[in-house]
């Protein structure tokens, strides 16, 4: 993510601005005050307001109706692994209900079952089924308690249906503003980290159970909605670039190998409205979900490293072109993966729309930006999130370092490719800040709720791993990167595990290096 200071975006204060580089971010974040707090001491609204303690661990007692992550209290479920999501969504922006859908859920449970959680915000609910027979169902909060028929046992698979509506309100945070459902001139632009999904669809809404998704979408007729993965109908918009057949697959090592996504105004239609349909065949987090909705133009294509790509831009956007912008996207992608590895998804791309948001997002296989987010070095920064974020996820958002240190690294690498200034420029100017609380007073490993968006996740995020770089040398740090997505790839994993991949690849004990640059307060000596 890029925000005003984070992996949203470039044009905010510092802890939106995952997406600038170097002393440029520095100058924006000048007017923003450190803010500082104990870990642990946010509740899930970001108000600050004193909240009961969490357990720290999924399955401790009272434990069901939530993942246990103290960050993000009431989010996600235990009891039950979710294998699929597929999602019927009517989208009417502007309309007195701007959502009507019914989620599909296919989960497995991972103990006896007489009731379990969904996470739900704001949408009323019509009906719940559990393997086609009704299911009792009560709202509490956020959370929708579900009552199947039939108690389900340890190791069962189940599908619950619910049948949904309403209008999603956008979510808050202090460091990003509005997130999740917002509505632009002409639809709807989405983006939902980390707690956004739940205002739009039912779900087990944490990082650590991800899924594949399903999307069909109908939307009036003259727009077009554009999802993750890729479409198994054809997607309608203006300037359309048509690029054949349907989508392609993956080998063993994730390179997509034969198709290339459709995009042809042909999709079907009902009177006055339009359904497009749209696959996500590798596992996702519910934050990573997106329904994208407006007037784009629209073009699809392989990259020259044959890697399916699909772009999409509102064309009311005059500052941003869609043949540059799918371009870009295409070029970065296939530089990224001489870096990285193997490309861990079936396509990549972009969505580009008329949203008033603080940040870019790296909604999988298609990040979406707002038009002032569009940079060549944000790119670099959403797209370095589908090794790092998306197939590599958190396992517990006080490692979010995971994510956004590393794309904020792979900015930096990108902005020195380009002739801007050198990553070591870039550490050097950071690290001259030496009075900076806002960059040395929080320990990126665990900077605490109110500042996961923050500076230190980001920027001594990307500092850690510049500083590793000088260490261990550069043979064995991009020899790292790329074992640790290819050894974690559509997985979950820890600040811990990376530390142990790190002193494995690097023959040498690190411990200590760690403990000073991501749990310490104060400047690390060089």
């Amino acid at each position: 993510m890029t925000s005003a200071g984070s992996s949203r975006s470039p044009f905010l204060s510092r802890p939106a601005v995952r997406g600038l580089s170097g002393l440029t971010a520095l100058a924006l974040a000048g007017s923003l005050s450190a803010c500082t707090v104990r870990i642990g001491d946010r509740d899930s609204s970001g108000q600050g307001e004193s909240v009961p303690p969490v357990p720290s661990e999924p399955g401790s007692p009272g434990q069901a109706d939530s993942a246990g992550d103290p960050y993000v209290p009431g989010d996600g479920n235990t009891g039950y692994d979710v294998q699929h999501y597929k999602l019927k969504l009517g989208i009417t922006p502007g309309g007195a209900k701007e959502l009507d859908g019914t989620a599909e859920i296919t989960a497995t449970a991972t103990k006896p079952l007489s009731r379990f959680n969904l996470d739900l915000t704001g949408l009323d609910v019509a009906g719940v089924t559990v393997d086609g027979a009704a299911a009792q169902h009560q709202r509490q909060g956020s959370e929708l308690i579900v009552s199947p028929a039939k108690a389900l046992a340890n190791g069962a698979k189940f599908t619950v249906t619910v049948r949904y509506s309403g209008t999603p309100k956008p979510s808050i945070d202090p460091g990003l503003d509005r997130y999740g459902w917002i509505r632009t001139p002409d639809g709807v632009f989405v983006g939902c980290q980390p707690s956004g999904a739940h205002t739009w669809f039912p779900a087990n809404d944490h990082p650590s159970d991800k899924a594949t998704f399903d999307f069909e979408v109908t939307v009036p007729a003259g727009l077009t909605a554009v999802a993750n993965g890729e479409p198994t109908t054809d997607v309608t918009g203006s300037g359309n670039d048509g690029g054949g057949g349907g989508g392609g697959g993956n080998d063993d090592e994730g390179t997509p190998t034969t198709g290339v996504p459709s995009v042809v105004p042909a999709a079907a239609s009902s009177g006055r409205r339009v359904t497009t349909t749209w696959r996500v065949k590798d596992p996702m987090a519910t934050y990573l979900a997106t329904v994208t909705v407006g007037k784009f133009d629209v073009k699809s294509g392989k990259t020259p490293g044959g890697i399916p790509i699909i772009t999409a831009v509102d064309p009311s956007l005059s500052i941003v072109r869609l043949d540059q912008f799918h371009a870009k996207t295409a070029q970065v992608t296939d530089e990224l993966v001489k870096l990285f590895g193997p490309y861990p998804f079936t396509s990549t791309g972009g969505i580009v729309d008329n949203a008033t948001v603080n940040f870019a997002l790296e909604t999988q296989t298609r990040p979406v930006y707002s038009s002032l987010a569009a940079d060549e070095t944000i790119i670099a920064h959403e797209l370095a999130h589908m090794w790092y974020g998306d197939s590599v996820s958190v396992t517990k958002w006080k490692d979010i370092w995971l994510n956004e240190g590393f794309a904020t690294y792979a900015e930096w690498m990108w902005a020195e490719r380009i002739g801007r200034q050198s990553v070591q420029e870039t550490f050097d100017g950071l690290y001259e800040q030496s009075d900076m609380r806002e960059l040395w007073n929080v320990p990126p490993g665990n900077p605490g709720r109110d500042d996961m968006f923050g500076r230190s996740v980001y920027d001594r995020g990307g500092m850690t791993l510049h500083a590793l770089r000088k260490k261990i040398g550069d043979e064995k740090f991009f020899q790292l990167l790329k074992t640790w997505a290819k050894e974690r790839r559509h997985s979950n994993a820890t600040t811990a595990q990376f530390v142990e991949t790190a002193e494995r690849v690097a023959g040498q004990q690190l411990d200590t290096f760690f403990e000073d640059w991501l749990y310490k307060r104060g400047r690390p000596a060089l």
